[in-house]
């Protein structure tokens, strides 16, 4: 028997430590992979043992690790921030999937769909939480009325407590 994995990996930049983060995340997943794989191999070689031996055709697993950036917000946050976009006007135009308190790359591509609409450049909409969205989101906020400390593209403690105070305005948005 063999087995092919294969692996998709989609992570985004943010700033700071992130690429420590990453290679500790990476590491992390490639230990456990290669022990599932190990596992399966061990598993796979006993069976054969004790089985006529027989052709089998390969077996693939895909492993997709989805981008999720909440930028500090839990899950009820998260939600609240999915509704306003989904809602806003023109209705239908800003989908950003279930509402699951993920902000995955369907939520980012809303939000940078709704920004780049309303004049605050997000930049390219690619479901990617990169400078140009932050930057965006920034000059949203600050038009709304939130103090991000600057529109500088960087998700810093201020930006994320605005996003969390907006998340959070009026009860939240569903």
């Amino acid at each position: 028997m063999t087995t092919v994995v294969a692996v998709s990996f989609t992570f985004t930049h943010e700033s700071g430590n992130s690429h420590m983060a990453l290679t500790r995340l990476t590491t992390t997943l490639l230990g456990t992979l290669t022990a599932a794989v190990l596992g399966v191999g061990t598993l796979a070689g006993a069976t054969a043992a004790t089985a006529a031996p027989a052709q089998q055709a390969p077996t693939r697993t895909t492993v997709t690790i989805q981008a999720v950036n909440n930028l500090g917000l839990n899950t009820t946050e998260a939600k609240s921030v999915q509704c306003y976009v989904r809602d806003a006007v023109p209705v239908g135009q800003f989908d950003p999937g279930a509402i699951d308190g993920q902000l995955g790359t369907n939520s980012w591509k809303a939000w940078q769909r709704f920004l780049n609409d309303r004049g605050f450049d997000a930049g390219t909409v690619d479901g990617v939480v990169g400078p140009n969205t932050i930057r965006g989101l920034q000059r949203f906020l600050v038009a709304v009325g939130y103090d991000t400390g600057g529109i500088d593209g960087d998700a810093g403690p201020k930006t994320r407590a605005a996003w969390k105070a907006f998340a959070n305005s009026g009860g939240g948005w569903c």
